[in-house]
């Protein structure tokens, strides 16, 4: 079974969300990462892109299968992860630390469609029937 970090939220399309102050670092998987092997090439959206929930923000790239990357919330993008450009193994040997993807700062703090662990971790279960 993937790592399933309890204190982060999730989406049903493979991405991992951490709440830091007023904005959201994202990005995807254990889960995700294993399924998609050695990552090769990424691509991020561009700071102070504006996103709506569920809009592509990203891509990842594995030697056998490109993935989108949505955005969990409708908002602004604030950071990017310039380090997983330059060194996209950093998703594989690390998908919740060095490996995230962006910040997105949410146009409202209210409670959001994610998943908690327990909820990701019946997706993850029923994907593998």
């Amino acid at each position: 079974m993937s790592n399933i970090p309890q204190q982060l939220h999730y989406t049903k399309t493979h991405e991992w969300v951490r709440k830091d102050e007023e904005w959201l670092t994202v990005g995807i998987t254990d889960h995700a990462q294993t399924m998609l092997g050695d990552l090769v090439y990424v691509e991020l959206p561009e700071p102070e892109s504006a996103m709506e929930e569920g809009q592509e923000a990203a891509v990842v790239e594995s030697v056998k299968a490109a993935a989108d990357v949505y955005c969990p919330v409708p908002g602004e993008i604030i950071e990017i992860n310039e380090d997983v450009i330059e060194n996209p193994q950093l998703i594989n040997q690390d998908p919740y630390g060095k490996g995230w993807l962006f910040r997105v700062k949410p146009y409202e703090q209210k409670d959001q469609t994610l998943l908690d662990a327990k909820q990701y971790t019946q997706v993850v279960a029923a994907e593998a029937h």
